[in-house]
């Protein structure tokens, strides 16, 4: 025996995916106009301007390399790659963990960091242009308050 559902239902289904939509849109707008932006600024990719972040708003400026990979939302193999070319290019260190052989650390240098700086005001002047300009106040601070339950575990 099937459930059929009401109009009201139907509407109210439409409502939330038009919603998710929405959500997956603006995200891929905005994400593929700060990667552009950084490119063609600051030669930096947004991956890689991420991964400086996260290694400079870490304590020590340095993480295991699973936390980076969890924070950066990505596979471990696909941090393993995006830090790989970081460190030739001298923006990152690799060193192993004392106490666990198998871990690494990852450690943004002194290069590193002025590269996070020198991209910095790129990123933030596209984050307000792209979105946060974008958004009253008012709006912002329950977009914040939505996107936190969203966030949790």
């Amino acid at each position: 025996m099937t459930r059929q559902t009401t109009t009201s239902e139907d509407e109210h289904a439409d409502e939330r995916l038009t919603a998710w939509g929405t959500f997956l849109r603006a995200h891929a707008r905005i994400t593929r106009v700060l990667e552009h932006e950084l490119q063609s600024e600051q030669d930096l990719s947004l991956a890689d301007y991420d991964v400086l972040y996260q290694l400079a708003a870490a304590d020590g400026c340095r993480l295991r390399m699973s936390d980076l990979a969890e924070r950066l939302v990505l596979s471990r193999s696909g941090a393993t790659r995006l830090v790989d070319r970081l460190e030739s290019d001298g923006l990152v260190q690799r060193t192993s963990c004392a106490t666990d052989r198998r871990g690494l650390w990852a450690h943004l240098t002194d290069a590193g960091l002025a590269r996070l700086r020198d991209a910095a005001p790129t990123h933030l002047r596209g984050v307000c242009e792209h979105f946060l300009d974008r958004i009253p106040s008012r709006e912002l601070e329950r977009l914040q308050r939505t996107l936190e339950r969203v966030a949790e575990d």
